[in-house]
Formats: structure tokens, C-alpha cells, sequence
């Protein structure tokens, strides 16, 4: 067994992402599409596929977080919890803790304690990240900003102070927003949106998603786009423009490649706005500080947190610069920010045990 090695994952509904950390420091990040809604079967090819990349996996010790019990998949998120952690220990082995929210590092649950602390243990990953931040800067608001979500949790005095325990409380308070850069339907932005010089109402079908606006304005990554359009077409600027389009009832060929253009930053515009307006709204509900605020963007999205942070304000760095990682994977430690966390969290609570296991002998 190699006991400072740590795999870290984050168990999505769209996404699995694994960190690899040793002695510290992230060395290898990587994130798998699993659309886990179809079955549990999905996660078992992911899981083999991370075997095939890192095949020393039964020598690490692992740290799971999770926010895939949400999926339809499941009668309900205990279910949800329950299942996924038999499939994950019935992969992985022993080794496999399961984080359950902040203490000094982490809350950590073997999988015979996950049917008592399912709650703790469900849509954590949050919590993991800001853990992270807190310990590193005193006043900050994380701005994780993936697929599907946002994340905006607030840290005070160097402790998260977020209102909402779990996601229905965060979703009341602002603290999360169920809007993404690649997987939300365009409807869900607005009713009503301008082009030419006139306002339109917005079709409510699933013609297009956020990938769509952020492929044209040139700032989603490729290697981040990984689930299939909306009409499963491909996605070069065409076919982009053509979903982008159809939303208010046009054809591509209706207007020049510059006015389709100018039409996804007007949807830019509203969801830049949107998440401007939670994050006003979080940091109103904490005590006020002295302090600056930092905001630490994460995610795929991470270009979107910084320009929600310029548009209030606010200095902003990047959640990648907190940790100590490999010049080459600081990018994906960005993204996976959660799987990075859970696996510095997990290696520093073993290193603390094996501290005070070797002062008893």
C-alpha cells in the first residue's frame, strides 16, 4: 500500500472527476463524461477507464464525494448515497472514505457509516472546495462554476459561513444556482431576448444549451464540452449557430455569422447578470468585513466567475493557485476542484493519524 497516495473523486450526475495526489501535491486530474441517469452501468465503464489510466489504484487510499444522488436514477437521494458508495467500495476496496463535511480535515465515513450519515454525505462536494479556500484565504466567495451549477459559498474568517446546509437550502439563500457553461438549456436563461433591434420570446424547448453560447464566444475548451449538443448534431460554429438560432425562431442563414455572434453574448450578458445578482445577494446575507473579498473561481466556468467577480467588484484568483500542483494539470485541478480537494483533504487527515500513531509508539 502506498499510504501517501490518494485518488480524490467526485462522483457527478453528468461527470466523474478523479484527482491523483501524492505527498501532497496534485499530479494527475482527469474528468470522464457519465450520464449516470441511464444506470449505474455508466459508472462502471468510467471506473474502468480510470483503472486503464491509473492502474495502481488498489494502493491508494480514496476520497469520495458525490452530488450523482440527485440523478432520476434513484427513488431518492439516500438511495442514491447508498447505492453509489456500494459500487464505489465494491471497485475501489477498503481504502475508500467518504467525505461527510468539514472538521479540521474532513469528516470521514467508511462505507459501513454511509447509511447512517447519508445527509452529510450528499451533494458535500461544495463544502470540500471551500474547506480548501478557507484554509487558505481569510475572506473569499467561491465562484464554482461547472457543467451544470454555480456555487457560491461564502468564507469569513477564514470558516465557511454558508447559509444553506444542503442543496434545497442553498438553492433558497442564492448559494446555488443551477446554471452551467455547457450542459443548461437556453430557455432556462430568459423569456425575452433582443436581436436586430427587436425583443423576441424565447422558445422553451431544448434547442440549444450554455455550450452552444460559449463555443461562439470562443471560451469554452473543447476538451470541456463533452456531452452531445442539444439536437446531437456537431458543434462546430454552423451547427452552433443553427441551435443558437432556432430559440427565437430563426434559421442560421437568417442573419451574418457577426449577428449570430452578437446574439450569444446577449445570452452571455443574462447569465453573467443572473449569477451576478446570487452573488450580491450571498455576500449581503454574511457579517461585514473589513477585509477585501477575494473571489476564487473554479470550474470549467472559471472564465464566467471571473467576470461575474469583475462586474461586482471584486479581485478574483484561481482555485488552482491555492494548492501545490504540476504546472501541466493546474488546468484540470481548476475544473475538478472538488476531486482535488477531497484527496489534499483525505492525505493531510492521514497524515495528521500517522503523526500521532507514530508520538503513541
Amino acid at each position: 500500500m502506498q499510504h501517501d497516495l490518494v485518488i480524490g473523486w467526485d462522483i457527478g450526475g453528468a461527470h466523474v472527476k478523479a484527482a491523483r495526489v501524492e505527498h501532497g501535491r496534485v499530479l494527475d486530474v482527469a474528468q470522464w463524461p457519465c450520464p449516470l441517469w441511464q444506470g449505474l452501468g455508466e459508472l462502471d465503464t468510467v471506473l474502468a477507464q480510470v483503472a486503464a489510466r491509473w492502474p495502481d489504484l488498489a494502493c491508494a487510499g480514496h476520497a469520495v464525494t458525490m452530488t450523482g444522488e440527485m440523478v432520476d436514477l434513484f427513488e431518492h437521494r439516500e438511495a442514491g448515497v447508498v447505492a453509489l458508495a456500494q459500487r464505489l467500495a465494491g471497485h475501489l476496496g477498503e481504502r475508500v472514505a467518504f467525505y461527510a463535511g468539514p472538521q479540521e480535515n474532513g469528516f470521514w465515513c467508511a462505507l459501513d457509516g454511509v447509511a447512517a450519515h447519508w445527509a452529510r454525505i450528499a451533494s458535500a462536494n461544495w463544502q470540500a472546495t471551500a474547506q480548501v479556500v478557507a484554509r487558505r484565504l481569510s475572506n473569499a466567495v467561491l465562484i464554482d462554476i461547472g457543467s451544470t451549477t454555480t456555487d457560491l459559498i461564502p468564507v469569513r474568517g477564514n470558516r465557511i459561513v454558508a447559509h444553506g446546509a444542503d442543496d434545497a437550502g442553498r438553492l433558497r439563500t442564492g448559494e446555488l444556482v443551477y446554471q452551467g457553461v455547457v450542459r443548461t438549456p437556453l430557455c432556462a436563461l430568459t423569456q425575452r431576448i433582443g436581436f436586430r433591434g427587436a425583443t423576441w420570446n424565447v422558445m422553451n424547448e431544448y434547442f440549444a444549451t450554455t455550450a452552444d453560447i460559449y463555443r461562439l464566444t470562443g471560451e469554452l475548451e473543447s476538451a470541456h464540452d463533452q456531452h452531445p449538443a442539444a439536437d446531437g448534431c456537431g458543434k462546430d460554429a454552423e451547427a452552433t449557430r443553427r441551435r443558437l438560432a432556432r430559440m427565437i425562431g430563426h434559421d442560421a442563414r437568417d442573419a451574418t455569422e457577426a449577428e449570430w455572434n452578437a446574439f450569444a453574448h446577449q445570452w452571455r450578458d443574462l447569465q453573467l447578470a443572473h449569477l451576478a445578482t446570487n452573488l450580491t445577494r450571498v455576500l449581503a446575507a454574511c457579517a461585514p468585513s473589513r477585509d477585501a473579498v477575494v473571489v476564487v473561481a473554479a470550474g470549467c466556468g472559471a472564465f464566467l466567475g471571473e467576470a461575474v467577480a469583475a462586474s461586482c467588484g471584486y479581485e478574483a484568483v484561481r482555485f488552482a493557485t491555492l494548492i501545490e500542483t504540476r504546472a501541466e494539470v493546474a488546468d484540470w485541478a481548476q475544473v475538478c476542484a472538488p476531486a482535488a480537494a477531497v484527496a489534499l483533504l483525505l492525505a493531510q487527515a492521514n497524515e495528521r493519524a500517522q503523526r500521532a500513531d507514530a508520538a503513541l509508539a
